[in-house]
């Protein structure tokens, strides 16, 4: 079993930025995928980052240059900096990993509005 928590999300003004974190109840590198996903209202979920247990990353085009993914495996967790923010970028993030099966968090509010 995997427990994974999200923080950061919040109010924003577009432009702005956030840091959403993930913290995982085992060891980061143990996952062989690591992504934040993202649901807005009437939209279906959608992969926004994602990070391989080697270090590989691939974003969403309507994120790249704007969002990084990170892991930190000493603290077990991985990051979402998110720069530029739209007001496209609402949503609830989602993380996710893959140990033996498909973990999600609870997910964390993005709200991008002036």
């Amino acid at each position: 079993q995997v427990q994974l928590a999200e923080s950061g999300g919040g109010l924003v003004q577009p432009g702005g930025s956030l840091r959403l974190s993930c913290a995982a109840s085992r060891r980061i590198f143990s996952f062989s995928y690591t992504r934040w996903y993202r649901q807005a209202p009437g939209k279906q979920r959608e992969l926004v980052a994602g990070v391989t247990s080697s270090g590989r990353t691939n974003y969403a085009d309507s994120v790249k240059g704007r969002f990084t993914i990170s892991r930190d495996n000493e603290k077990n967790t991985v990051s979402l900096q998110m720069n530029s923010l739209k007001p496209e970028d609402t949503a609830v993030y989602y993380c996710n990993v893959v140990w033996d099966r498909e973990y999600w968090g609870q997910g964390t509010q993005v709200t991008v509005s002036s």
